[in-house]
Formats: C-alpha cells, structure tokens, sequence
C-alpha cells in the first residue's frame, strides 16, 4: 500500500498547520484543493470522507484522520524517523499527550472566545480551559522553562501550539504579541525550515 498521503487543503484554513506537519515529518502528500467559494467542502463526495465538512482532513493507508490535532498527532506517529513525538515508554510522552489536547481543548476555545469578543461565562469553571487569562498564564509558565514545551526539544506539540499563537498574533489577540516569551517562542518556532516552506506554499504573494 503506498505511503502517500492525500491531504484535502485550502490555505485560508486550519489546514495550513497540518501543510507545516506534512512538511516536518517529509511524508510523501498529493494536495487535493478544496474550494469554499464553491462549496467544495459541502460537496456529497468529500461529505463521504469528512461528513463534517472540515479541512484539514487526510487520507493515509486508506485511513482517514480529521480534526488538526489528530492528523498532527497521527503523522507524528505514522513517519517516527522524523522524532516529533516521543515514544511510548518515554515519560515525556505524557506532557506530550496533555500540550497537544490543551492546544485542541484550552487555547482555540480560549483565543477564539476572546477575538470573538463572546461574553464571559460564569463560573469559570463552566467552561473547559477557565478563563482566557488562565490559559496564557499555563504557556508563560511552561515556556519560560523552555526553549520548547517539552524542554530542549521541539515537537508536534510545539507546531501545533506554535501556529495557534502565531495565528492569534498575527490577529492581534490580547495578551501574546510584544511578550517576551510569546515573541521568543513564536521567532523559534516560525524559523524551522518545514514551517516556512509551508508558509510559503500557502502563501506564495508572501
């Protein structure tokens, strides 16, 4: 069976942060684009792939993995030589497992709710990742131990961290851009070769 990868994509989509996987684990990938303005996404054909309509989406082994943070994940596991995942014996591999469901669980919602200027919701403790202060209070602390979230080694939890807050940056979220840490972090991250690749690619005007 053929290792290639067939990646369901549209650049003004989530699917710009699996690019970015894609690119670090070098697995073999075939683009299929997906339009919005066409309603690609709704389409009865990828509906039977994705039956939420939802990029990024992938195919692998006849397998398909949706939703960002498990296509991160699976990749990290499917292509090992790339070392973005620690092995399952390692004991790194729990901070692993919790900062790639804190990125799906507390920083989208978090950032997205703050952006979106959604009410507050009381009590804090109604919501899964608390309060939006919470959230960026639990990174400064982890990052300052740095330089990556597992210590001295990046991983496809940092990537997928990583571009949550790169995005939110570039959005002018609260709280991240003109810190320290967040600047310092975001610069590392962003210089890997894999990421501007992607970027590139996703981006070409850029």
């Amino acid at each position: 069976m053929s290792d290639e990868v067939v990646f369901y994509h549209n650049p003004r989509s989530r699917a710009q942060m699996a690019h970015w996987m894609l690119e670090e684990v070098g697995a073999p990938y075939r683009i299929v684009p997906i339009s919005f303005e066409k309603g690609e996404h709704k389409s009865p054909e990828f509906l039977k792939i994705n039956p939420m309509g939802k990029l990024p989406t992938i195919v692998h082994r006849g397998i398909v993995v949706t939703e960002t943070g498990a296509i991160i994940a699976y990749l990290a596991d499917a292509f090992p030589a790339a070392g973005l995942a620690p092995a399952v014996s390692d004991p790194a591999r729990g901070a692993y497992y919790r900062w790639l469901f804190f990125g799906a669980g507390c920083i989208e919602p978090a950032l997205l709710d703050r952006m979106m200027k959604r009410p507050d919701v009381e009590p804090k403790s109604a919501l899964g990742y608390g309060s939006y202060e919470d959230v960026l209070n639990a990174l400064t602390s982890v990052l300052q131990k740095g330089p990556y979230l597992l210590g001295e080694k990046f991983s496809a939890a940092d990537l997928y961290v990583g571009a949550q807050l790169n995005w939110a940056m570039m959005f002018g979220a609260p709280g991240l851009k003109g810190e320290t840490v967040f600047d310092d972090y975001i610069a590392r991250v962003t210089a890997r070769p894999a990421y501007k690749r992607a970027a590139a690619a996703n981006n070409p005007a850029a």
